[in-house]
């Protein structure tokens, strides 16, 4: 289980130049099916954290370009367990190391976490835990080559690109792709329950209802913007098929966002996907390095890198406030009980979805708009809440994180409201 997505700054270097062979069709597929799904018993637990980066005492007026480089020269001298990137539009994100229970993933990000949010704080500057920036325009702090690519690509179908990429913030749980046979614990009910579960995350974790100082009408901004980016790369391969297969199609079929070069621009082709590039050969054969780094443009929202990635949840408040989509995530991921329970309780939010996929069916819209005022979600995530709380002694989480979690639950689940819910009609603070 990697660290990182390989979209921040420090992975943009390569340019998909190395002197290695070109691939075939037949060798990129079995390639796919090899590395999406590393089947075992799950054993590891990650968490991918984004964060805005405010003002400390006034977070709605701007930061200048040269007060975050300063911070992240800063942050870049401090000795952290977790990998620290920057996001284009100047987000801060901490990767953690595999770590073989929850609650070491816990004890070790939030210790860097201290680290860093001690450095900001010097410095006048604060981490905000927020889906969507509230206050400020999209605005891109780094200029490399990749992110200039990905603009252009992505200003092809409209605004949501550049807010995506420079002004959202995520809470990330990576876990292992399970068992290789059925079961509770199984790597194929595993992948279908993430897409059917991902909808009642993003409703009980919406935490961007407004954007540029106005409220949206969605409880999860985030992701009504991850919907409109791409009409494919964001999008999740259908469920029906066999999870291996369904991916490699997916890949192949997926555009091409960039084509890279060892001096110049990098080429943003239009509606080449990466099949066709393997096919034609044009403008020059694709390599293995240019079929991992077409992966790491693609944004589903479970992506699966030997690992499953579940990349839908917003971004919490407080400083403690991401512990809580973490802990409940994987509960029902990893403990045989609570995934029973989970997947009962989510396999009849697929009549509701229907046949699109993720996140642009039903199911996944009204969880982005409503949060938990839809009633089906509501009544899901009252499941799956509990089947979470009475699952986490069992997994040897301490009773500060389930007493977070029982917190989070009489707040919000209970009372069928997200964490949205207290900026929705009042003015924002971070």
């Amino acid at each position: 289980m990697p660290a990182g997505d390989c979209t921040e700054q420090g992975c943009t270097e390569h340019d998909g130049t190395e002197h290695s062979p070109p691939v075939g069709e037949a060798e990129v597929e079995a390639r796919l099916r090899c590395i999406c799904f590393k089947t075992g018993p799950p054993r590891t637990t990650g968490v991918e954290l984004e964060w805005l980066v405010h003002e400390l005492r006034h977070p709605q007026l701007p930061v200048s370009s040269d007060r975050l480089e300063e911070a992240y020269h800063a942050l870049r001298a401090v000795p952290l367990q977790s990998l620290l990137t920057v996001e284009p539009g100047g987000q801060l994100e901490l990767s953690s190391l595999p770590a073989d229970s929850l609650m070491t993933c816990i004890s070790s990000v939030s210790t860097d976490l201290d680290a860093v949010r001690g450095v900001l704080r010097g410095l006048g500057l604060t981490l905000s835990g927020l889906g969507q920036d509230p206050w400020h325009p999209p605005r891109r702090l780094l200029r490399k080559p990749r992110y200039d690519a990905m603009e252009a690509h992505f200003d092809r179908t409209g605004p949501a690109g550049r807010a995506m990429m420079c002004s959202s913030a995520s809470v990330q749980v990576c876990l292992d792709a399970g068992f290789e046979e059925p079961g509770p614990l199984g790597h194929g009910r595993r992948w279908r329950m993430a897409h059917l579960l991902g909808a009642v995350l993003v409703a009980a974790f919406a935490n961007s209802p407004m954007h540029r100082r106005r409220r949206t009408g969605w409880r999860s901004t985030r992701q009504a913007l991850w919907a409109e980016i791409d009409p494919v790369r964001a999008l999740a391969p259908p469920l029906e098929a066999e999870p291996r297969a369904a991916w490699a199609t997916h890949v192949l079929d997926a555009p091409v966002m960039c084509i890279r070069a060892e001096r110049g621009p990098w080429t943003v082709p239009d509606g080449l996907t990466f099949r066709e590039w393997v096919r034609t050969g044009e403008p020059r054969p694709p390599t293995r390095a240019d079929l991992d780094y077409h992966l790491t443009t693609l944004f589903p929202p479970v992506r699966p890198r030997g690992h499953l990635e579940l990349r839908m949840i917003d971004a919490q408040s407080g400083e403690n406030g991401w512990i809580v989509p973490l802990a409940v995530t994987a509960a029902l991921f990893d403990d045989a009980e609570a995934a029973e329970t989970a997947y009962r309780t989510v396999k009849p939010l697929a009549e509701t979805a229907g046949i699109l996929p993720a996140p642009r069916n039903p199911l996944w819209i009204n969880a982005a708009r409503y949060g938990l005022a839809d009633p089906e979600l509501h009544c899901a995530a009252v499941a799956c809440f509990a089947a979470a709380v009475e699952a986490l002694p069992r997994m040897g989480a301490s009773a500060e994180v389930r007493d977070a979690v029982v917190a989070f639950t009489d707040r919000y689940v209970a009372r069928g409201l997200s964490p949205a819910d207290d900026l929705y009609w009042k003015d924002v603070r971070p």
